[in-house]
């Protein structure tokens, strides 16, 4: 394998971990980079650019189709209008959103949209990939939909609804679309590699992604087969996990231009491992791309826990702070005060303010991981040992 770009003296574990998910962990086109207060450390690319090795080798500017990795970076827009000013946690989401005040969703806060508590995590009538991405269909099945719990009282992800929460969210206090904000406020101005709502004049640079089966023999001692409750959930198609991840029916094609093209937060996003890792540089503080994001209080507030414990849709117990997934068993990061986001199939993001380490790894091998997958969990093991 021939392994492209920089590691800086210290962290050659990390070059060493990404060798082995081609050789070993069956990846097949995939990038890694690492910040460590602010700098770059870890600049890593190989494979081809799409996964099935059509379209050439993968290069320096890349991109791919994160998933649900996307949260994490949609979560930086609700977070700055928080700090300023502009957007209050503790207020009803219908205090923005008055159509949202329907079908008990009334008490919904904005806290419990991003913390996945807002009971909306499926559709009773699914969109079409059409409707997904019309900006308006989304929107307005939310706002219809009936609570499926009371809303504040527990929490289950919202897979693909949250795509609209967010977006609507955003829209309505704002008057720009997230991936319009995201890009004037956050992105462009530090030139990072990351859209939510890919511009015509970047669609050269992503891959295509698909679906890979696992190795036969996985190593690093991760889970790699769910446990029996979670099986039987994603088997039954009354589910909620099902039910929620099938909120756009049928799935779209996610190597087709209009999906790439779509505001979706929850799922579309698509960037450069450097991209993605340099975001959540960002929100640690000043980097080599620019001026800091965060205030230490909106730091802290990020990886505050809002929800834990038994999570209705995915079956397992996780820990979402506002926006982001926080560290647990379920989904591994550095140390129990990191925060981020995976995607479903591989791709994982993440900053940790006790080391100041910011991580992003993409891949166009999507496996059938959910929120650990075995070779960013690998790419992550090493960085610990490197710090």
């Amino acid at each position: 394998m021939d392994i492209q770009g920089e590691v800086t003296a210290g962290f050659e574990a990390v070059r060493d971990a990404f060798v082995r998910n081609f050789e070993v962990l069956g990846d097949r086109g995939a990038a890694v980079a690492v910040y460590r207060d602010g700098r770059k450390v870890v600049d890593l690319w190989a494979g081809p650019k799409d996964v099935d090795g059509a379209g050439g080798p993968w290069q320096a500017g890349t991109a791919q189709v994160v998933r649900s990795a996307t949260k994490g970076v949609a979560a930086v827009v609700p977070l700055l209008l928080h700090q300023r000013g502009l957007l209050d946690l503790d207020a009803p989401v219908g205090a923005y959103w008055p159509e949202f005040k329907a079908g008990g969703k009334e008490r919904a806060l904005v806290r419990d949209l991003l913390a996945h508590r807002a009971a909306v995590p499926a559709l009773d009538v699914p969109l079409t990939p059409a409707q997904a991405v019309d900006g308006s269909s989304g929107a307005r099945a939310v706002a219809g939909q009936r609570a499926f719990w009371e809303p504040g009282s527990a929490h289950g992800y919202h897979a693909q609804t949250y795509s609209w929460l967010l977006s609507e969210l955003v829209l309505q206090v704002t008057g720009a679309s997230l991936g319009q904000w995201l890009a004037q406020e956050v992105t462009g101005p530090r030139g990072l590699e990351f859209w939510i709502g890919l511009p015509a004049g970047e669609t050269g640079r992503v891959g295509r992604v698909g679906p890979v089966e696992p190795p036969s023999e996985p190593a690093g001692g991760l889970r790699t087969r769910p446990r029996r409750n979670v099986s039987q959930a994603w088997e039954d198609p009354s589910s909620l996990t099902r039910r929620a991840f099938a909120a756009i029916t049928p799935l779209p094609d996610e190597n087709a231009p209009e999906f790439r093209a779509a505001e979706l937060p929850a799922s579309a996003g698509i960037g450069t491992a450097r991209g993605l890792a340099g975001v959540y540089a960002a929100l640690l503080g000043d980097t080599e791309d620019g001026p800091g994001l965060f205030t230490p209080q909106t730091r802290s507030l990020a990886g505050t826990e809002l929800s834990s414990g038994p999570d209705r849709v995915l079956v397992v117990n996780t820990r979402f702070g506002p926006g982001y997934m926080l560290h647990s068993p379920a989904s591994p990061l550095l140390s129990a005060g990191s925060f981020g986001h995976p995607g479903r199939g591989g791709s994982l993001g993440f900053a940790d303010p006790e080391s100041g380490v910011a991580f992003g790894y993409v891949t166009n091998a999507h496996a059938k991981s959910v929120t650990a997958d075995p070779r960013a969990q690998s790419l992550l093991r090493a960085v610990r040992a490197s710090l």
